[in-house]
């Protein structure tokens, strides 16, 4: 005889209800755990989708996403000609914010090279920018269509919709797009004409805008990659930096803050969890005290009880759970951050809430274990 299932049928409304309540909950952590994923992997692909083996930046700098990074618009030619360098492209990264529609929209710039690495990787719709000015290829999440015009920079350019790609954010959330390297040269550097003519009116000349923040070079497969870095960073006023070295850079330091509150929050909520289902058995052990004096007087062992009080932490915490899942998957599209769920982070989610639900079910089974079988007779009295 199955006394917990009993017990659960006899209450059923209680714990359905007392379950959804802890499915919202552990709803909650598996959230977390998705915007986690979410937030490691934006992070990374902005340094994977340029499919780079090298990044060469200004000299004493980790840029050009973790630091600042200006370098002279002809280094990729200089780059180009060092043993092992198969190809090169000059990029620029800039996060810009227009209005459109009398609605804010930000976005994270890349300018590149047409043909050369540091493009996007693959289009969901449309096609790849085929004109030299005033063409984009944006995130879907940024809400724009295929055709529609953007304004950038101070001097109102109209930049149009070519194509259109998924899953390409920036860690802050922010869509990704891509236009041409000299409209992003246009964007970045040049001054806007106000600044323009007072420094004239100062005497001063105008600043070159032919200047990128990084070029990503491709390495020969029969060259070790951290020799031609050595190479390049010979040159005083250039840093190499590897692919290895420039996720490292994105994982654990220019996110580090963010990454520390996701987790502090999820410990928070995983000890809130225990101590809801600790204070949730309790009472329900609280309620079956005449029933478990009447199993301890007919003589039914400590084990049976025991048993009684475990399976039902464990429904509790596995019904939680799967309903949680369920619904964080539902309205997974309508989060305004990217979920991704690691089927691993998934499943140590899960092994935490049954580890969590049985050192939970240990108060209210030392409760069950004092009490005295003769209260079932005292009770009946």
């Amino acid at each position: 005889m199955n006394l917990a299932y009993r017990d659960i049928k006899h209450n059923l409304l209680r714990f359905v209800l007392t379950n959804f309540g802890l499915s919202l909950l552990l709803g909650i952590v598996i959230m977390i755990t998705g915007v986690y994923g979410g937030l490691i992997d934006d992070a990374l692909r902005q340094a994977r989708a340029a499919n780079a083996d090298l990044w060469v930046v200004e000299a004493g700098t980790n840029g050009p996403f973790a630091e600042a990074s200006r370098i002279p618009g002809d280094t990729r030619e200089l780059v180009s000609r060092v043993y092992g360098i198969e190809r090169a492209g000059s990029v620029t990264y800039q996060s810009v914010q227009t209005v459109l529609n009398d609605r804010p929209l930000r976005l994270f710039l890349i300018g590149y090279e047409s043909g050369r690495p540091g493009g996007p990787r693959e289009l969901a719709e449309g096609r790849e920018i085929m004109r030299s000015h005033y063409e984009m290829v944006v995130d879907r999440s940024a809400g724009l269509m295929i055709g529609q015009e953007v304004p950038l920079g101070t001097h109102g350019h109209k930049f149009t919709v070519v194509g259109l790609m998924r899953n390409e954010l920036t860690s802050s959330g922010d869509p990704v797009a891509y236009i041409t390297l000299r409209d992003a040269q246009t964007l970045q550097f040049e001054a806007a004409p106000p600044a323009a003519r007072r420094e004239l009116a100062r005497g001063g000349g105008l600043e070159t805008n032919n200047q990128i923040n990084a070029v990503i070079a491709k390495v020969s497969p029969f060259v070790q990659v951290n020799e031609v870095a050595t190479a390049l960073s010979r040159w005083k006023h250039l840093s190499a930096l590897t692919q290895e070295q420039q996720e490292t850079l994105l994982s654990k330091f220019v996110i580090e803050h963010a990454r520390k509150q996701q987790g502090l929050i999820m410990v928070l909520l995983v000890i809130v969890s225990a101590v809801i289902i600790a204070l949730i058995i309790y009472t329900l052990t609280m309620d079956k005290v005449r029933s478990i004096a009447t199993l301890k007087f007919v003589g039914a062992p400590d084990r049976t009880i025991v048993g009684l009080i475990v399976q039902q932490a464990l429904s509790m915490g596995i019904f939680g759970y799967v309903v949680g899942l369920a619904l964080v998957l539902v309205f997974k599209p309508y989060f305004p951050r990217r979920l991704v769920l690691d089927p691993e982070a998934v499943g140590i989610v899960f092994f935490i809430t049954i580890v969590v639900c049985l050192l939970a079910s240990t108060l209210g089974i030392r409760l069950a274990l004092k009490v005295d079988p003769a209260e079932a007779l005292a009770s009946s009295g």
